[in-house]
């Protein structure tokens, strides 16, 4: 799967997990050292995140039904919690430094699966 901003055409991840199931969500990052096999990681459905036993700061990208950028945010350090954004239904996750620089709250986001 790949993500993209409508808006500049940029790609904010090329390889994309999803995570759609209670059992993918719950355990989203945690535990492991770095994303392995992934450039990002999709929770579907989710309003708001934990980065509870998770080893690495990363970047959130809060997303809604039209899939537009509710949220972002960057370095989200270990073991902290968001808010609840009760407009988002997806929340993408990225290593800390890897989303783009060129995205705004309010940009639309593509899903192209591949």
């Amino acid at each position: 799967m790949i993500i993209i901003n409508k808006r500049n055409n940029l790609t904010l991840a090329k390889n994309v997990k999803l995570a759609d199931s209670f059992y993918d969500r719950l355990m989203g990052v945690m535990f492991i050292k770095e994303m392995k096999g992934m450039d990002a990681l999709l929770l579907s459905p989710s309003n708001s995140i934990h980065n509870f036993f998770v080893r690495f700061a990363i970047d959130v990208v809060f997303i809604d039904k039209k899939n537009r950028v509710v949220k972002i945010i960057r370095e989200f350090k270990p073991w902290r919690m968001t808010r609840i954004y009760f407009t988002a239904v997806k929340v993408l996750e990225l290593p800390a430094g890897k989303l783009i620089d060129d995205i705004d709250v309010g940009d639309e986001l593509e899903v192209r699966y591949v």
